[in-house]
């Protein structure tokens, strides 16, 4: 069939491919090249697109191109219903490029799922639960067991990038799926976590600088937690309202913080620093956070917490501490090589049980390619990387 001849397609799967993907008719039509007008006529069966423009359209909302000769559109769950409460993003409504994400992310556990299975090996199990009532540091002390990150083994961590890869290690062991998701905005997600079971995904948005992915990662699986113990539920259930759900991301919030610097671990740090230097400003605050791998004001956030700061001196460092971060360049990101890339976004696990299915003939290379958004050139070296201890990741895609 000529690329240029009208081609008869579903209108229902159009229209459907379209908004589940989260673009407008503009959005789409601009992608294309051409009128929103005439790709309503397209949706509305008042004309016909060409081949080249179906497959244009495929590549745009990543869909298979048979799927748009189907005479209806599949049938598939809300993507409200993978993951946790966002705050600021309303279900039904997220940017295209969160939603990519969340169904690349979906679609990886279920794959990693199915691996298990094909290569007969066991299942992790996330068991670990928490609740509202429960005091914040209580629950840090738990989680911080599970990882098994002992003080020793944190200070001696020689950079951030270090210690996000460590801390990236020890969540994977406690049968969490940890992958990133790029090209979402900051302002959109910093972090999500998929409430699914089992394999629970917790992911860090690449953007975020190193001390802060770590957060981040400690703060989604806290999230997890609270879902194991019934305290949470999807995005498309949640019912909290603002002040409610504000009250769920604090008590998220001090935890991670009391994870990543344990109360006798701070108290050590602080009186062998002698610190307070000067007054907590915000020199002492980043010597502080650089000790623990942290940002400075997720340290602030913590000094509140143990009593080191009253809620005045706190607003006021907060208030320097924007003033200063307004007045940095920002840095630039360097070339990240493919292989970084892939391990970043998907994961060790995840990567290591592909390469386990294409090497015992469960899936071909074209598969495994697929799944780890990588050309089988690369697969070699990626066997390599492996093998090395866990390092820089990209920062961004």
């Amino acid at each position: 069939m000529p690329v240029t001849a009208p081609v008869p397609v579903s209108t229902a799967v159009l229209v459907w491919a379209r908004t589940e993907s989260g673009y407008s008719l503009e959005q789409v039509a601009d992608k294309l090249g051409v009128k929103a007008e005439r790709l309503g006529e397209w949706e509305s069966g008042e004309r016909q697109p060409t081949m080249r423009q179906v497959e244009s359209l495929a590549r745009i909302y990543h869909r298979p191109l048979s799927l748009f000769f189907q005479p209806n559109p599949p049938a598939v769950p809300s993507l409200a219903m993978e993951y946790r409460r966002l705050p600021g993003v309303v279900p039904g409504a997220e940017s295209p490029e969160l939603r990519l994400a969340i169904r690349k992310m979906s679609a990886r556990r279920e794959t990693m799922l199915q691996l298990l299975v094909e290569l007969g090996e066991s299942m992790p199990v996330f068991d670990l639960t928490a609740h509202l009532s429960e005091a914040p540091a209580a629950v840090a002390q738990r989680l911080r067991a599970a990882l098994n990150v002992s003080p020793d083994e944190q200070q001696a961590w020689a950079n951030e990038w270090q210690a996000w890869a460590a801390w990236r290690t020890a969540v994977e062991q406690i049968g969490v799926l940890v992958f990133q998701f790029p090209k979402v905005p900051l302002e959109e997600a910093r972090g999500l976590s998929l409430l699914r079971t089992p394999l629970p995904v917790a992911a860090v948005n690449p953007k975020e600088i190193p001390e802060a992915r770590a957060f981040t990662l400690i703060h989604e699986v806290v999230h997890l937690m609270l879902s194991g113990g019934q305290e949470e539920v999807p995005a498309a259930r949640e019912t909290r309202d603002s002040a409610a759900w504000a009250e769920v991301e604090r008590f998220a919030e001090e935890t991670a913080s009391h994870t990543l610097a344990p109360e006798p671990m701070l108290a050590q740090e602080v009186r062998s620093g002698g610190f307070p230097r000067n007054g907590w400003d915000i020199g002492d605050v980043r010597s502080l956070a650089r000790r623990f791998k942290i940002t400075p004001l997720a340290m602030a956030t913590r000094l509140r917490a143990s009593g080191y700061f009253d809620w005045s001196h706190y607003q006021n460092w907060k208030r320097g501490w924007e003033i200063y971060v307004s007045g940095l360049k920002p840095k630039k990101s360097g070339f990240a090589h493919p292989i970084d890339m892939a391990l970043g976004r998907a994961g060790r696990p995840f990567t290591r049980t592909v390469l386990e299915a294409l090497d015992a003939n469960r899936i071909t290379a074209v598969n495994a390619a697929r799944y780890l958004d990588l050309k089988f050139e690369h697969f070699e070296k990626l066997k390599a990387a492996l093998t090395k201890r866990p390092g820089a990741e990209a920062a961004d895609e």
